[in-house]
């Protein structure tokens, strides 16, 4: 008996929910100047992305350089540093799936 009243109140909260978020009016369209507004801060937070990716790779170098450093003071051996997919140069990959999948036969026109 719980189960199905905790059902019907489920059903009627979720028809409840429904008729609510459709009676809500569209937004209104923007304004030029909320336009111009939206695109500059696009543009800003770009920018502050960009800012943010390289201060966080100098910081990042900057440890990795500084954890080297102490390792060979120590004496100790440390490999190498691997270069991760931002170093490694990119792939040249072909948009057309025939140069991609070279095991498929050729493609004739009917």
């Amino acid at each position: 008996m719980k189960t199905l009243r905790a059902l019907i109140a489920a059903g009627l909260i979720v028809t409840t929910f429904g008729v609510a978020v459709a009676k809500l009016p569209a937004p209104p369209p923007l304004t030029e100047e909320q336009k111009k507004a939206a695109e500059e801060k696009k543009v800003k937070d770009a920018a502050a992305a960009e800012a943010a990716k390289v201060s966080q790779a100098r910081a990042e170098d900057r440890v990795a350089a500084k954890y080297y450093a102490d390792m060979k003071a120590q004496g100790k051996q440390v490999p190498p540093p691997q270069l991760g997919p931002a170093s490694a140069p990119a792939s040249p990959v072909s948009s057309k799936p025939e140069h991609q999948m070279v095991h498929s036969p050729p493609q004739t026109k009917r």
